[in-house]
């Protein structure tokens, strides 16, 4: 019984450790996901292929993938697309790293 217990509290460790967060501004106003995002400030958590971007009481969920890119990034970016006349978040580029995320859809 302690070996189940040990061996779930090792597994919650994990998958905790495993989910990156990152902060990112919006300069404007977009989509993610099937949730409309004000410019602002977010925590973006990203979790296996799924980017979580929180602010406040606005929570939103998208379909990522998560790419390694040839260079450093100077500065966090966000790469924008716009469709049917509206912004919808392509990618972000993470500053300091060479992490790319981009935004593959809508989620379910």
């Amino acid at each position: 019984m302690k070996r189940k217990v040990a061996l779930c509290f090792a597994v919650i460790a994990l998958a905790v450790a495993s989910a990156k967060s990152y902060n990112v501004t919006l300069a404007e106003k977009a989509e993610t996901g099937n949730t409309e995002l004000k410019p602002g400030d977010y925590k973006v958590e990203v979790k296996g292929d799924k980017a979580f971007l929180t602010s406040g009481k606005i929570n939103a969920e998208s379909p990522v993938k998560v790419e390694t890119a040839d260079r450093k990034y100077d500065s966090t970016s966000v790469k924008y697309s716009t469709a049917d006349g509206k912004m919808r978040i392509q990618e972000i580029h993470l500053g300091g790293t060479r992490t790319k995320l981009v935004f593959t859809g809508t989620a379910p």
